[in-house]
């Protein structure tokens, strides 16, 4: 067993044009004074990261981590959230993810993909550079807009969707492997990985590939009445990163998983700030140490009421109280006879 790092925090939905949102020191200093002592980094904001220099030069690297390092904290992942979704979107979705692209690809779908791959590959040698042994990232989709079985779909088209979204990744997941860097996937409605079983045909399709792993983030299996307890059971050997983040999940005779178009305050489904959802957070860190989690439990705040600043605070407290530092003895090591392997031949019977 290990001990949990952390407190750490996502910094994507924090950062802004605003002081201390707008630099990585600000933020950094922001984040220590909370109690955190690890961020999770979004590559595709400049204001926080510049990806390419950091794929090309350890030296801005190491000038990265100094100025973490100032305010106690370091780099837990990088994340490729915006960037893995544009490696596979269907064409229903061009005109909603166009923007999450550099300028000068939008509108091209092609070029596009061949972007985000290409930041895929500069996003392995900078956690490379880092010294970073996990990465987080969405899969994008291709059979999304077919989920739901109505109308029928046709014979062979998710094997299809799946063939090809592994054709895209597995180079990809070769650039990780190269790099010694776990691709963590998060496992999210959306993305054509949302449940086990997606992962599964996704990891079949890449071969078992040692570097497909898991960001297990347990609100989003509230939102579709997945098991997120049992889930660790089944996954916990590729699960290398964590977002500890809540929801709840209230069906009413009115709206359920599917939330009629309704806002996220309106829906069964609603994300909530730690301690505020239905996720049983004990249960998941004690999941989790019990099978050597790694990595950090890094604080996700996505809520549709509190304030991100409060959620923050009372995050980072959450996940340091529910941290479970490992035990070095048994608990009944008080009770200990010894060992002798006479005696214990005697009790058995065995002379």
């Amino acid at each position: 067993m290990r001990t949990i790092k952390g407190p750490a925090v996502f910094l994507a939905q924090f950062a802004s044009d605003a002081a201390p949102f707008d630099s990585l020191d600000g933020i950094a200093g922001w984040a220590a004074s909370l109690g955190f002592k690890g961020v999770q980094i979004p590559s595709w904001d400049s204001r926080l990261f510049d990806l390419a220099l950091a794929a090309e030069s350890r030296t801005y690297c190491e000038e990265v981590q100094a100025v973490l390092a100032r305010h106690g904290v370091v780099v837990t992942e990088l994340s490729t959230h915006l960037q893995g979704q544009l490696v596979a979107v269907h064409p229903a979705y061009d005109a909603s993810f166009d923007g999450f692209a550099a300028p000068e690809v939008r509108g091209d779908p092609q070029a596009r993909g061949e972007w985000a791959a290409r930041q895929l590959h500069l996003a392995a040698r900078a956690s490379r550079n880092l010294g970073l042994s996990a990465h987080a990232t969405f899969s994008g989709a291709l059979a999304w807009p077919f989920v739901y079985p109505w109308p029928q779909r046709p014979a062979g088209l998710v094997e299809t969707a799946f063939a090809e979204l592994a054709r895209r990744w597995r180079p990809i997941l070769d650039a990780f492997d190269e790099a010694g860097v776990d691709l963590c996937y998060e496992i999210h409605p959306g993305e054509d990985l949302h449940d086990g079983a997606s992962y599964e045909m996704f990891l079949d399709a890449v071969g078992q590939h040692p570097r497909a792993c898991i960001l297990y983030d347990p609100s989003h299996f509230v939102l579709q009445a997945l098991d997120h307890l049992a889930f660790l059971d089944i996954y916990h050997s590729r699960i290398r990163a964590f977002h500890a983040k809540d929801a709840e999940f209230r069906p009413t005779g009115r709206v359920g998983v599917y939330g009629g178009y309704q806002p996220w305050t309106d829906r069964a489904g609603r994300f909530r700030s730690l301690g505020d959802g239905q996720v049983d957070f004990p249960a998941v860190f004690s999941k989790l140490t019990q099978y050597g989690f790694a990595g950090w439990a890094v604080l996700e705040w996505e809520c549709c009421l509190k304030h991100p600043e409060d959620g923050a605070r009372e995050g980072a407290e959450f996940i340091r109280r529910h941290i479970i530092r490992v035990t070095d003895k048994a608990f009944d090591d008080f009770a200990a006879s010894g060992a002798d392997e006479a005696a214990n031949r005697r009790m058995l019977g065995l002379g």
